[in-house]
C-alpha cells in the first residue's frame, strides 16, 4: 500500500503542502483533527488524547482508513507510525524562522513581532507534546526519508517533490491495505489500549475482573476485542469425593463462553503445576462428558503474546492457583 506521512516545523505551512499532494496523487488526507473527530465514534473519548496512548489510538484509527485509500498523514509524529505499513515514505517540512514567522504575518494576520512571539509559543507546545508522547522534544534526522527546505520552495513546488518521490518508488500503484492486515493490526493495537483502560465503543459489559494472574486479563482482553462474551470462573465442579460421599477436591475452569457453552482452562505455569492440571481436566472430562473445556498451555498462550506484540510489558505468570 501507499502511506505518505507529513510533518514539520511550525509556521511550514505543512497542511497546505500536504493536501496539494494529496490532490496530485488522489490520496486521501488525514490530519490528526479528522482522526481527533472519530474518537468519539470509536473509542467514547473527546479530545484531547490521552498522550500515553496518542500514538496506538492513531494507529488503531489509521489503520481501515487505509483499506479504502492510499493516506496522507500530515500531523506531529505520523512518522512514528509509518513502519506498520508496507510501504511508506517520510516527509518533514522545515524552514528558516524569518520565513516561518513571515507566513504567521501572512496566515494569522499578525505583526511581525507578535508574529515572531506566537512561533516562539507554538515551538515550546510542539516540544512538550513531542516529549509526553515520545519521550524528547524533537524527531530525528533518521525518522524521515525525505526532507524539504521551503526556505525558497513554495508550497506547490514541495507538493510536487513529495508527489514525484510517491511515483518514483511506486506508493501510487501499490495495493491497498488488505482487510485482512487491517484487522490483524487493529486487533494488536487494541490489546495494547486496553491495558490503558481504552475499548471499542458497544463493548460488553462486564462484571469486574478480580483476575489471579496478568495471563488471565490479557486473555479477557482477547475476548472484549471480538465481542465475546465471557464469566470468569463462573463455576466449580466437584471431581473427588471422601468416603462420606462430601467434596474433597472441585476444579474450576479460568472462563466460561455462553455463547459457544465452552470452558476454557489456562495453565502457563511450571510442568509440575501443568500435570496436576492436566489430571483435573480429565477427571472432569470423565465424570461430566456433557461439559466442553479447552485448555490452552503455555506455549499455546506465549505464542498468542509473540504474534501481538505483548511479551514486551507482559510476564507469563507461573504461579500455580
Amino acid at each position: 500500500m501507499g502511506l505518505i506521512t507529513i510533518s514539520g516545523q511550525p509556521g511550514c505551512r505543512t497542511v497546505e503542502v500536504a493536501r496539494i499532494a494529496t490532490q496530485s496523487l488522489a490520496f486521501e488526507l488525514v490530519t490528526e483533527s479528522r482522526l481527533a473527530a472519530l474518537l468519539p465514534e470509536e473509542f467514547g473519548i473527546v479530545s484531547p488524547v490521552p498522550e500515553r496512548a496518542w500514538l496506538d489510538l492513531m494507529l488503531a484509527l489509521v489503520g481501515p482508513l487505509a483499506v479504502e485509500h492510499h493516506p496522507i498523514l500530515c500531523f506531529d509524529g505520523a512518522e512514528r507510525l509509518a513502519h506498520e505499513f508496507p510501504g511508506s515514505l517520510r516527509v518533514r517540512i522545515i524552514a528558516s524562522e524569518a520565513v516561518r514567522a513571515g507566513n504567521l504575518m501572512v496566515d494569522r494576520h499578525l505583526e511581525r513581532a507578535p508574529a515572531r512571539a506566537y512561533l516562539t509559543d507554538l515551538e515550546k507546545e510542539r516540544k512538550s507534546i513531542f516529549k509526553k508522547r515520545f519521550g524528547r522534544v524533537s524527531p530525528s534526522a533518521e525518522d524521515y526519508d525525505l526532507v524539504l527546505n521551503t526556505q525558497v520552495l513554495s508550497s506547490e513546488a514541495a507538493a510536487e517533490l513529495i508527489a514525484s518521490a510517491a511515483r518514483s518508488i511506486g506508493l501510487a500503484d501499490g495495493e491497498l491495505l488488505s482487510p485482512a492486515d487491517a484487522s490483524h493490526l487493529e486487533f494488536r493495537v487494541r490489546l495494547k489500549l486496553a491495558r490503558h483502560g481504552i475499548t471499542p465503543m458497544g463493548r460488553i459489559d462486564l462484571a469486574p475482573k478480580p483476575f489471579v494472574n496478568s495471563s488471565e486479563e490479557i486473555f479477557a482482553n482477547l475476548l472484549d476485542f471480538y465481542r465475546i462474551a465471557w464469566e470468569y470462573e463462573p463455576r466449580s465442579f466437584p471431581i473427588q469425593w471422601n468416603k462420606d460421599g462430601h467434596v474433597s477436591e472441585a476444579f474450576t475452569p479460568d472462563f466460561y463462553l455462553p455463547e459457544f457453552d465452552l470452558y476454557v482452562e489456562l495453565t502457563t505455569m511450571k510442568q509440575a503445576h501443568v500435570t496436576k492440571k492436566n489430571r483435573k481436566v480429565r477427571l472432569l472430562r470423565e465424570i461430566y462428558p456433557h461439559v466442553n473445556i479447552q485448555v490452552f498451555y503455555q506455549k499455546d498462550f506465549e505464542n498468542l503474546m509473540f504474534k501481538y506484540s505483548l511479551v514486551r510489558d507482559t510476564e507469563v505468570e507461573t504461579r500455580a492457583k
